[in-house]
């Protein structure tokens, strides 16, 4: 059995001051890892996702993807900066310390975040919504108050085999596109 590893997310969030939606992962995948650019796994299906949804054709490489993103007003990031996690399973992540997401929502007109999968938005309501809380708290920083904090979005990743590629474009066309 493999060992945990303690990571740190190496790279940025892809956002601009245009952008109006956020979606958040959880921590990027040793694929996503290995490629320093979200989504890497060839099998996840996000990119694929957000071409259909966008009516693009899907990006190859990294200018391609953040070309997309920020053309349809679309921010993403993962709600974790650092944990412990034994390979890409989301489901052994433990001693998080999450993203700064206070970051993007001062500087980008988001309306309305998005989590990819179940895991993204528990670990979102567990460490960075207080994180946010706290900041609006000190009055410092404004608040972030959406009606719903996270919407939770069916994950695009291949361990979500029981969501087709069709059943996964419609169900994230339904829950975005009133937000772009």
């Amino acid at each position: 059995m493999a060992d945990y590893e303690h990571l740190t997310h190496t790279f940025q969030p892809v956002f601009n001051q245009d952008s109006k939606i956020l979606i958040l992962g959880t921590f990027p995948s040793a694929a996503s890892r290995a490629q320093h650019f979200y989504y890497g796994h060839p099998q996840n299906r996000f990119w694929k996702v957000l071409a259909a949804l966008t009516g693009e054709n899907i990006p190859e490489g990294i200018p391609e993807k953040k070309r997309l993103l920020l053309d349809h007003k679309i921010a993403i990031w993962d709600v974790i900066q650092s944990c412990d996690i034994i390979g890409s399973s989301d489901s052994s992540i433990r001693n998080v310390v999450p993203s700064d997401i206070h970051k993007i929502l001062t500087q980008a007109k988001i309306s309305a975040i998005f989590g990819n999968g179940a895991k993204a938005c528990k670990l979102f309501e567990s460490y960075a919504l207080p994180a946010l809380k706290e900041k609006a708290d000190s009055g410092k920083e404004p608040a972030w108050t959406p009606k719903d904090p996270i919407h939770k979005l069916p994950s695009t990743s291949p361990a979500n085999a029981a969501w087709s590629l069709e059943r996964l474009m419609k169900a994230w066309h339904e829950e975005i596109c009133p937000f772009l």
